[in-house]
Formats: structure tokens, sequence, C-alpha cells
């Protein structure tokens, strides 16, 4: 008997596909609501607006459950299709995808925390300026990384990790100035430490973007770059191996 004209195998293959989808599609409604998030906690801050701030503290519960959701259904679907080759690796990317999209929700908490501190004391202008450059960065790679794993764009996800290393170069360069500010002016040392652990926050999310693109060439090539000491191809190898 030919298998692939068996219509009982047929439909379970339709419904495996459909099952991977809407894991795709989960995944990709939590970090929508991630990165808006991210979007609507930078605004409060830069805005001064308390009411805004505080709604972004207290929605972690729904990116939070968006990743139940998502990991009891990626449990389902080992336990019940046990997934090989590229259709497992989907679903381990996707459940390293959600871990790390819960936590850029945690650190969207968090800037929302010292944001509702530095309005209460009065916001000034000291490090709002890392703030904006460094934000704008990072949203970037959050939606791009976003981007990339709903289109399976490896060249994508490969801008992203080059993001990445200068994020964290701007993160120190903000980090000495901010020290050296403080030295200088020992009064402002309680709004200048609530805007360092912000801009700690962010550069925390754009390290879980780099987490996102590393999951997308995971995906698509097969390699698990996590532990590598570069996210680009060698000379040698497409793969980067």
């Amino acid at each position: 008997m030919d298998i692939t004209n068996d219509p009982h195998s047929q439909h379970i293959s339709r419904q495996f596909n459909q099952e991977l989808e809407s894991l795709k599609t989960q995944l990709l409604a939590m970090g929508g609501l991630v990165e808006r998030q991210i979007n609507e906690v930078i605004a409060a801050l830069l805005e001064g607006n308390f009411e805004a701030a505080e709604r972004v503290r207290d929605n972690d519960r729904e990116v939070n459950n968006f990743q139940l959701d998502i990991d009891d259904e990626c449990a389902h679907i080992l336990a019940r299709r046990q997934p090989t080759a590229s259709d497992l690796r989907l679903v381990l990317a996707v459940t390293r995808a959600t871990s790390d999209l819960e936590r850029m929700g945690d650190e969207a908490n968090k800037i929302a925390r010292h944001a509702l501190s530095l309005i209460e004391e009065g916001l000034t202008s000291r490090g709002f300026t890392e703030i904006r450059h460094i934000s704008t960065r990072v949203r970037d790679m959050v939606r791009q990384a976003l981007t990339a794993f709903a289109r399976m764009d490896v060249p994508m996800a490969r801008e992203v990790l080059g993001e990445d290393e200068i994020v964290d170069q701007d993160y120190q360069t903000a980090m000495r100035s901010l020290v050296t500010f403080m030295m200088e002016d020992p009064r402002s040392i309680s709004s200048v430490l609530n805007v360092m652990w912000i801009l700690r926050s962010l550069e925390r999310i754009g390290d879980h973007a780099d987490n996102l693109a590393e999951s997308v060439i995971y995906l698509v090539e097969g390699d698990d770059i996590r532990h590598s000491n570069s996210a680009q191809p060698s000379p040698d190898s497409p793969s980067g191996i």
C-alpha cells in the first residue's frame, strides 16, 4: 500500500501542518504583544505618562499566559506527533522563542517600574538621549527578529545579530557617561540609577532579540550558534560551522 495515497495519512499530515502553523501564529501574536509593551513603556517614560507606565507594569500576566499556552501545545505536539527533522526544530525553536519573549516582557515590566519612580521624582533630561537612542535600536531589533521568524529569513536574522554588538557598545558608552555624571553631582544618584536600570533592561531586550534571531538560523539551517564565537558564516562553510 502506498502511504502517500492513504487518505487517513494525508488527513493526519494536514492536521499536523495546521498544528505547526498554529504554533507559529501564536508565537507571533505573543511577539506582537511584547513589542507593543516595549513601545508603550518607552513612550510613557519619555512623555512622563504615569498611567501608561502603570498599565505596562500591570499587564505582565497576559504575556505569561501566552507562554504557558504555547509551551503546553508544544508538549502535546511532541507527545502526539513525535516530530523529526525540520518539524522538530520548529517546535524547539518556538519553545526557545517564547522563553525569550517572556523575558522581554519581564524587562518591559522592570522599565515600567523604574519609569514610575522617575516620573514620581520629577523627570530630568539626564540619560534620556541615551534611552531614546538605544531604545530605537532595540525596538528595531525586536521587530526585525519577529519578521525574520515569520518569513524564515536568515539574512535578516543575521542583521539582528550585528545590531546587538552595536547596542552593547552604545550601552557601555552610556554607562560610563552616567557614572561620571553621578560622581560630579551626587544629588543625581537616585534618578540616574533608575535611568541606568532602564538602559540595562533595554540591553537585555536586545540580547533576547539576538536569541530570537539565532532561533531563526537554527530553524532554517539546523545550526545552533548560541555558543559560537561568531554568528557569521566562515569563508569555508555556508553554515558557519
